[in-house]
This record gives structure tokens, C-alpha cells and sequence, in this order.
């Protein structure tokens, strides 16, 4: 009976504290995807986009360090997104 209490009590403690690293690393790997997508499609972005998307990051990384995983992980995804809608165009990767 106690092994079953103790248990439980581990299991609940590691569900309670997985979403806060499950944030911290979802964070890191989407600034990650943005870092690897400027290195293979550098050449292929305009000049404003580049430079959005690098302030984008700056500040994705700064609420990072400032402890706000959600800022962080919502700029990024808006990043992601943007970069994903380029990707898709046809116009040689201008700025919709």
C-alpha cells in the first residue's frame, strides 16, 4: 500500500513539472528551427524579411532569458509560420 501512495505521489509530481520543461524546450527547439532555417534559405529571403525574422529571434531569446516561455514559444511559432508561408510561394520567397 505504501509502494502504490509513493508512487502515485512521483507520477503526479512528474506530470505536474513536465509542462514547465516541456515550455522550456519547446522554446529552445523552435528557436533552433529558426536558426537552421536562416542558414539553408538565407540567400533566398529579402533583406526586410531577414532582418524581421532576426528580431524576431533577439526577442524570443530575450524572453527566453527572462523567463517567459510562452512569449518566447509564441514568437517563435509566428516565426515559424512566416517562414513556412515564404517556403510555400511562388514568388522566389518575397515578403507577402
Amino acid at each position: 500500500m505504501k509502494r502504490t501512495a509513493l508512487t502515485g505521489l512521483f507520477l503526479t509530481a512528474a506530470l505536474l513539472g513536465s509542462p514547465a520543461f516541456a515550455a522550456e524546450d519547446l522554446c529552445g527547439a523552435n528557436l533552433q528551427t529558426i536558426k537552421d532555417a536562416q542558414v539553408s534559405s538565407g540567400t533566398n529571403l529579402s533583406a526586410d524579411t531577414k532582418a524581421e525574422l532576426e528580431k524576431t529571434q533577439a526577442d524570443a531569446v530575450a524572453a527566453q532569458k527572462a523567463g517567459n516561455d510562452k512569449e518566447c514559444i509564441a514568437l517563435t511559432e509566428k516565426a515559424i509560420t512566416q517562414l513556412k508561408t515564404l517556403g510555400s510561394g511562388s514568388d522566389g520567397g518575397g515578403v507577402k
